[in-house]
């Protein structure tokens, strides 16, 4: 057990550090939001958080579409292993 590897997530204090510097970063762009004038091409873009909720919003998008594609490109496990199989058949009927 001694000479298991330890990553830089395995200790739940580095997990606790990554999240208060996301939540610190994220709570300064959000101040940022009312100092910083924008020029905006629609009036939308000027709610406040407007970018962070469409980003948001974006990526939950990908993830749910992608959980839809996947149902659509997958393949069985033995797809590949499937093919040579009937390959090796059509060989010994062919002799």
């Amino acid at each position: 057990m001694a000479d298991k590897k330890l990553y830089l997530f395995d200790k739940p204090r580095n997990v606790k550090i990554v999240l208060y510097g996301l939540y610190i970063s994220c709570g300064i762009l959000l101040l940022l939001d009312f100092i910083i004038h924008r020029h905006t091409q629609h009036p939308w873009e000027a709610l406040l958080g407007f970018y962070s909720i469409y980003g948001f919003i974006g990526c939950a998008a990908i993830v749910i579409g992608s959980k839809y594609l996947r149902g659509m490109v997958e393949r069985d496990e033995d797809y590949y292993t499937r093919d040579e199989l009937t390959m090796g058949e059509e060989d010994h009927v062919a002799d």
